[in-house]
């Protein structure tokens, strides 16, 4: 799908992974529908967007709220016409030990991580299912098959999507609905969700190293818009994490339980009081990118190769084609 003039619908899309998904759309032509919690950095994401030169409106909305979302879908599209992408980006977590983490807390994450998912693909396959045609992306991640310590509310959720998404495909393929459905597995990425996620720990949290940048996961997040696959992998630790677990996961356990606690902390103290998103966005817009720019890598090799795969494939047979012909021409001299 050729993505200039399409009408794509980003969730989350205020901050972080969203964000940078939001202006690579736009970048690529596409108009960019904004959904999050936050007015302040919604507007601030859009006048980003128009200054590169790209078109978005915004619409403000908590994915756990269906009628909240489904009015937010509709204004974006009475604003930049009918829906052709949809992208799954918004997300909750609690960094804490599940006996640390209240129920309360446990229903909030899912809610927003789970079911704020099939909430906006239910709203997407209601516009899509009439026209037969339309691309919804699910954004995963390595924990969607692998749970870690600290990240019980976040993995179980994200391991509901995954059910979620088979039953669907396997729901479409029913109906010989041409409607495509990709799932982007990414790794640690360096988002301000961590200055901000609600945690039970005293030091700062911080992605698993190695981390990527936000533009990494939002490239793999627009090819999957313009060019769908089943299920997209991101980073050599996505494959390391879902691979490993898959051929010994009892070592998985031993080496998580280990070094993913530490893992998983900065050094850094703070403070018992400090704000989150689990309820309510906090203050600020810090845009796509957190603390960890030093750390994070801004391209991932893995992903590149994987991307370019056919055209490798083509190179690598076109170069054994010449390489024969030569044979056969030493051959015959």
């Amino acid at each position: 799908m050729r993505l200039e003039g399409k009408v794509v619908i980003v969730t989350g899309a205020s901050a972080g992974i969203g964000r940078a998904t939001a202006l690579e759309l736009a970048r690529r032509g596409a108009k960019v529908g904004l959904i999050a919690r936050g007015r302040e950095r919604l507007e601030s994401a859009k006048q980003e967007i128009e200054e590169n030169g790209g078109t978005a409106a915004t619409a403000v909305a908590d994915v756990s709220d269906h009628q909240a979302l489904e009015r937010a879908a509709s204004e974006l599209e009475a604003r930049l016409g009918p829906l052709d992408a949809w992208v799954n980006n918004a997300m909750a977590a609690v960094l804490a030990e599940v006996a640390d983490t209240s129920p309360e807390e446990f229903k909030r994450v899912t809610e927003v991580t789970y079911l704020g998912s099939v909430h906006g693909t239910g709203i997407a396959l209601r516009r899509f299912l009439p026209r037969n045609e339309g691309t919804i992306v699910q954004v995963g991640s390595a924990l969607s098959r692998r749970g870690i310590p600290l990240q019980a509310s976040y993995c179980g959720a994200k391991h509901a999507l995954e059910g979620f998404l088979e039953s669907l495909r396997a729901e479409l393929r029913h109906r010989h609905a041409h409607i495509q459905v990709s799932l982007v597995q990414l790794p640690g990425v360096n988002t301000p969700q961590f200055d901000w996620v609600r945690t039970r720990l005293r030091r700062h949290p911080q992605p698993v190293p190695p981390i990527f940048q936000p533009e990494v996961a939002a490239r793999a997040i627009a090819d999957a818009v313009q060019r769908p696959r089943r299920e997209i992998w991101v980073g050599g630790p996505t494959v390391m994490t879902i691979v490993g677990n898959r051929i010994a996961p009892w070592f998985v356990d031993r080496y998580l339980a280990r070094t993913n606690i530490k893992a998983q902390q900065t050094g850094e103290i703070i403070p018992a009081d400090r704000p989150d998103n689990l309820w309510a966005p906090p203050a600020g817009d810090p845009g796509a990118h957190g603390i960890f720019d030093d750390q994070a890598k801004p391209r991932s090799v893995q992903y590149e190769l994987n991307h370019r795969r056919r055209a490798l494939a083509a190179a690598a047979g076109a170069a054994a084609a010449g390489a024969a012909a030569a044979v056969a021409v030493t051959r015959r001299d």
